[in-house]
């Protein structure tokens, strides 16, 4: 496998040995980054971890005055996390806040902590389709109505799109397979058309079908955390049960530092039908 890091953000992934040498784009700050092949990049990490341990043994030997131990701070913020690739949000320390808010309400939770689990790639895809919506939009519906109709294959015409949409989109389809979000792609050059074969899993399907934009906002929460220095408690896909036996699903609901609630409804189709009820909620 190659490897490719952000030297701005620090972004880090796993790819497949082809792209070694290519100049990419950081899918997350756009920074333009070599991918290296995984045993040169692991040996130049060595490298430099060396040269750093040995001037600090250095350092050590010179210091005479030894130095009052520093009162370890408190980690209260997500600046050291790296967002796009952590399980820290899974943990029950960090949505026990929102249990017992909730609690206090005698309202009734379900956690999913996985859906805040972003070791995984849907991250990744869900900014992607985000930040490039307007290119993007059509082949995302597309999916959506083939695995609606209980299909498998799906086409999708690039003939009348302009070179620069024709590279995003086939970039796109090409990184679906490499993530196995689809289980064949196929670029007809000539013809200008892709041809998909769908994946049948559940949480694939699921992520077509609208819960790619629940990532999205996600993502996009924890980035202005991250700017922002602040560690809220945060949960995706929460499910509330009221003391009347009412049954609610929460697409992102999280506590601000002052325990302010915010709730986060997410809609890829028709909403207005819709207002009327998440008012109420």
């Amino acid at each position: 496998m190659a490897v490719i890091r952000c030297n701005k953000c620090g972004y880090i992934r796993e790819v497949k040995d082809d792209y070694v040498g290519r100049l990419v784009k950081c899918p997350d700050c756009k920074n333009s980054i070599t991918v290296y092949n995984t045993v040169t990049f692991i040996k130049a990490l060595l490298k430099k971890y060396t040269l750093q341990a040995q001037e600090l043994q250095k350092l050590r030997k010179d210091t005479t005055t030894a130095q009052p131990k520093k009162k370890k701070a408190k980690n209260s913020s997500i600046n050291n996390i790296n967002i796009n690739c952590t399980d820290v949000f899974t943990k029950e320390t960090s949505y026990i806040p929102i249990v017992n808010w909730f609690k206090k309400r005698n309202i009734k939770t379900e956690i999913h902590p996985e859906a805040v689990d972003t070791t995984g790639f849907f991250d990744e895809i869900a900014l992607l389709i985000g930040n490039n919506f307007k290119i993007l939009e059509f082949v995302i519906k597309q999916i959506k109505y083939i695995q609606n109709k209980g299909y498998s294959n799906v086409k999708i015409v690039l003939s009348n799109k302009s070179q620069k949409e024709i590279q995003e989109i086939t970039s796109f389809c090409q990184t679906l397979y490499d993530y196995s979000f689809v289980a064949k792609y196929f670029y007809h050059k000539k013809d200008k058309i892709i041809r998909l074969t769908l994946q049948t899993a559940p949480r694939i399907r699921g992520f077509f079908n609208g819960g790619w934009m629940e990532w999205f906002a996600l993502m996009k929460l924890l980035k202005l955390f991250k700017i922002e220095k602040i560690t809220p408690a945060i949960a995706r896909n929460l499910e509330i049960t009221f003391p009347n036996g009412d049954i609610h699903e929460l697409d992102i609901f999280f506590l601000t530092e002052d325990n302010i609630p915010m709730y986060i409804e997410c809609k890829s189709g028709e909403f207005r039908q819709d207002i009327s009820k998440y008012l109420s909620l």
